[in-house]
């Protein structure tokens, strides 16, 4: 099948000041679409090439214009005002949207190509006409996904479950007992209430966005890091804290930090009201408030090696949903249900690209 692929971001690992997270999973599932037989044309810009000046090797192509596929697939892209919603002569204009549109307006409308909808960030309006449409599937990366959407995870690639080695990332040298990686984006209350209060009781860092953090003077911030980077800080912490908006944590959307955090050797602290963490956090790591964050943060930095290599073992047993052979079954049967008449309620514009 010749799948057209809607993504903006990165293969690779990018540009620093981009909040793009899927560059931890990505790529992982382009190459296990393409090792299934399926041919991959990416129908938007290649960013690894005009802005990281680091073009990805591999079986990829772009294609600027509108080829021949056999389904498409589109990372849902949504309205970021003075960004994506302005002329494509304005300063600073990314085009991501408006591209968005053309190939919806030809492959979803006009040519009724079966369309898989990866609303990655549950941007997608409960009452879209899209969600409607008998050629579209929306998925969400959650464990209990809305509004009839289908559950399609963040994938890690099954090899590298396999092959993790939890006694050898028990003994790696520590040098921040708490980190946290990752972007305010809807983040306040979680990180007022979780990481914060611990922040004062434990030696900690953040790295990321976070643009209004004059509440926490006691935090140290350290702006944005490169991708490597993110990952090198969470193989040098003993915990983090899994921090999201409220639509997440409601309908048990675990973003890419729990797998690069586990997989480094680093705990993750999970608030405790976080809809089915007992499937991909064992309950020692379940925390009630940012007390119990520092208490457990203390806990596991106090523990000998074979005690962590244990509990990084459990950790890394409850990342199995997260499989990219279970995430590839899910898209072949979404591409393989069949392509039925539309029932008429599909308005030719998507509200979300207006």
């Amino acid at each position: 099948m010749k799948i057209g692929y809607s993504c903006w971001g990165f293969l690779g690992d990018g540009v620093a000041d981009t909040p793009d997270g899927g560059r931890s999973h990505r790529k992982t599932l382009i190459d296990g679409l393409v090792s299934r037989g399926h041919e991959l044309v990416f129908l938007q810009a290649d960013r690894d090439t005009t802005e990281a000046g680091s073009p990805v090797p591999g079986p990829y192509s772009w294609d600027a214009g509108l080829p021949d596929i056999d389904a498409l697939f589109l990372e849902w892209r949504w309205s970021i005002p003075g960004r994506n919603d302005t002329p494509c002569t304005a300063p600073g204009h990314t085009c991501d949207l408006h591209r968005q549109q053309q190939l919806l307006d030809h492959y979803t409308y006009g040519r009724r190509v079966r369309t898989l909808l990866w609303d990655k960030d549950q941007r997608l309006a409960p009452a879209d006409p899209l969600r409607r449409s008998t050629q579209v599937t929306v998925c969400e990366p959650a464990l209990h996904p809305r509004h009839g959407a289908t559950s399609l995870l963040f994938p890690v690639a099954d090899q590298v479950l396999d092959l993790a080695d939890p006694q050898a990332l028990a003994a790696r040298e520590r040098r921040w007992p708490l980190v946290y990686v990752g972007n305010q984006y809807g983040r306040d209350t979680a990180f007022g209430a979780f990481f914060a209060p611990a922040a004062r009781h434990v030696d900690h860092v953040v790295a990321g966005k976070w643009t209004k953090a004059g509440r926490w003077p006691h935090v140290n911030f350290i702006g944005r890091v490169s991708f490597p980077k993110g990952v090198e800080l969470h193989g040098r912490a003993d915990c983090t804290v899994l921090l999201a908006p409220d639509r997440y944590v409601t309908s048990g959307q675990y973003t890419q930090r729990i797998f690069e955090s586990v997989l480094a050797g680093c705990a993750p602290i999970t608030p405790s009201r976080y809809r089915a963490v007992g499937t991909v956090v064992p309950g020692e790591l379940h925390a009630c408030d940012g007390a119990h964050v520092a208490d457990i943060t203390r806990t596991v930095t106090a523990m000998i090696t074979a005690d962590r290599a244990a509990l990084l073992h459990r950790c890394i047993r409850r990342l199995d949903p997260f499989r990219l052979s279970r995430q590839l079954d899910t898209i072949q049967q979404v591409f393989d249900q069949e392509q039925g008449a539309d029932n008429g309620n599909l308005t030719h514009h998507s509200s979300q690209n207006r």
